[in-house]
């Protein structure tokens, strides 16, 4: 039985027929396109549960076809790359991206990833009834996953917006960078919270009216973060 369908978007011809085999062996169906051009055709057409995407490609490159799936979809994506810096990084997870891999790497830590990133995508949500979390004019509806700032809709990324969902449940609860990366990223990530501090950066981009002097998701020095509800 298949694990899931991964897109696999790359113009390395074998690197592309490596990665097929890892997967394919791991019980993952698997289908390729070599730009991003062809990866938007085959997401409409095949609807993936997670896109495996390169970097440095011809006609689109990944920074803009991360940025293209995500106006279309909220399936996974993980990056692959030459590059090791800290600002592409950051310009990945901007762009929507859920996880970040590094060339060279092994196909045992990819199909690590894949699915521990599906794993988090499929978790079902709590058992509990509908809830609506607010700090101003900010305002969380778990029940359909709307956050609306001043009535107005705000555009999240899954994890994004796991990451506030996690932080409003436990209102007037600081948690520490351990316990949101366990309950945003999942135990594989370990102590990783570098994650946690980049995607804080994001979502109070989004959700603050200065990200610089936040009124909603607030810094607890030393210990973590804090949603300052009603």
């Amino acid at each position: 039985m298949s694990k899931g369908r991964i897109l696999v978007v790359d113009d390395d011809k074998t690197l592309v027929r490596l990665l097929r085999e890892a997967l394919s062996k791991a019980d993952y169906d698997v289908i390729t396109a070599s730009n991003g051009i062809d990866a938007l055709q085959e997401l409409y057409a095949k609807q993936p549960d997670l896109i495996l995407l390169d970097v440095m490609m011809p006609r689109m490159d990944g920074w803009e076809t991360a940025q293209r799936v995500r106006q279309m979809s909220a399936v996974p994506i993980v990056m692959l790359t030459a590059k090791d810096e800290e600002s592409d990084k950051l310009k990945g997870f901007a762009a929507g991206v859920d996880d970040y891999v590094t060339k060279p790497f092994s196909f045992a830590e990819i199909v690590a990833r894949v699915g521990a990133v599906l794993h988090r995508a499929r978790q079902a949500p709590p058992d509990h009834k509908p809830k609506r979390y607010a700090s101003g004019t900010l305002v969380i509806d778990t029940d359909s996953r709307r956050v609306t700032k001043n009535g107005k809709v705000i555009d999240l990324t899954p994890t994004e917006y796991r990451l506030l969902a996690a932080l409003a449940e436990n209102t007037g609860r600081v948690l520490s960078h351990e316990q949101l990366l366990n309950k945003v990223w999942g135990y594989e990530f370990g102590e990783d919270t570098g994650y946690v501090k980049r995607y804080i950066w994001y979502l109070r981009r989004k959700v603050e009216d200065d990200p610089r002097k936040p009124e909603h998701v607030l810094t607890e020095r030393g210990f973590g973060y804090i949603f300052q509800g009603d």
